[in-house]
């Protein structure tokens, strides 16, 4: 039976969102071939009811290990000894730096192949076969292993956490004997962002920033609008290269990707490499003066005009309807 097993990444006791949408894809996949999907926890604190979480979104079994949580290398180890004494097949990992880390290191320590950047994966053949998009996401790809497994490294927000899947799914304890080079990194801080309480990629609603705000103090417009609707606050590559905005809240190409239920753009022209961090939104609105800009080809609703004046008075309508 061709296995699955997913890295869980958590904080703070909370489990990551993106790990919980692999999960339930991986139910989903194992089902498929015939096998079952697995979790893998690596920390210091994780109680029986907490990984129950883990049985809920599909996991049939839950591996436990003690050890160092937050870095790359003693996972890499706590996998590959789970995958190798229970002849699992394939190991996926819900996107994000460390994620990638993981996988890089757990390909190079079994010799599979690995595919990052997935925003799909079915069963062909008996196997898993990977969709992820090239060329800028013009085109999608399929990519297939050969081989006894594949890593695959899902792209942030691609797969949807589904907690009604199981029930508590076993746990066993397992002991892991980490090399000596694995445990010489140590996790000291987490970084933090503006508006460190909100982590936009799990928001449903986003207000983002781009360069036709002027200049960083108009931020305040992003924050005013984002506080009225209860949302997040993000910008584009450009501000956070002109030093706006931190590069943690970027979202694109080479920031994050996001998928709220509600998308607002703020100045922002819409380039490919924007759009592929947030062409997954439900539903997208765009200000800009510009009525050519490329990003009215793919919002929902375009309004074009001076979003200096149209934000604050948007701010303050949604501030006088929730009071009403």
């Amino acid at each position: 039976m061709a296995g699955i097993i997913v890295y869980v990444l958590s904080k703070d006791g909370q489990f990551n969102k993106n790990s919980l949408g692999a999960l339930s894809q991986a139910s989903k996949l194992a089902g498929e071939l015939g096998g079952e999907a697995s979790a893998i926890v690596v920390g210091e604190s994780f109680s029986d009811d907490a990984l129950s979480t883990l049985g809920a979104h599909g996991a049939a079994k839950v591996y436990r290990v003690n050890g160092p949580e937050g870095t790359s290398q003693p996972a890499v180890d706590a996998l590959a000894k789970v995958i190798t004494d229970n002849g699992i097949s394939y190991a996926l990992f819900g996107g994000g730096l460390l994620g990638l880390e993981i996988g890089a290191g757990l390909t190079a320590r079994l010799g599979w192949g690995i595919t990052a950047e997935a925003t799909g994966i079915k069963v062909d053949g008996g196997k898993l076969v990977v969709e992820r998009p090239v060329l800028q996401d013009s085109a999608i790809v399929d990519v297939g292993y050969t081989g006894d497994g594949g890593v695959i490294v899902g792209r942030l927000n691609s797969f949807e956490p589904d907690a009604s899947i199981g029930a508590a799914g076993a746990i066993e304890d397992v002991t892991v004997d980490f090399n000596d080079y694995s445990l010489r990194a140590e996790l000291v801080t987490r970084g933090e962002q503006r508006g460190a309480d909100v982590n936009i990629e799990d928001a449903d609603i986003l207000v983002a920033g781009g360069r036709g705000l002027g200049e960083a103090a108009n931020f305040s417009l992003a924050d005013d609008l984002a506080g009225s609707l209860g949302g997040a606050v993000a910008a584009t590559r450009a501000v956070v290269d002109a030093g706006w905005f931190p590069y943690a809240g970027q979202i694109g190409q080479t920031g994050k990707t996001v998928a709220p239920k509600l998308y607002l753009a703020l100045g922002i022209s819409g380039a490919i490499q924007h759009k592929v961090g947030m062409q997954a939104s439900e539903n997208v609105v765009a200000i800009n003066k510009d009525p050519n800009a490329p990003i009215f080809e793919f919002s929902d609703l375009g309004v074009v005009g001076d979003l200096h004046k149209i934000a604050p008075k948007l701010a303050e309508a949604i501030k006088a309807k929730k009071g009403a």
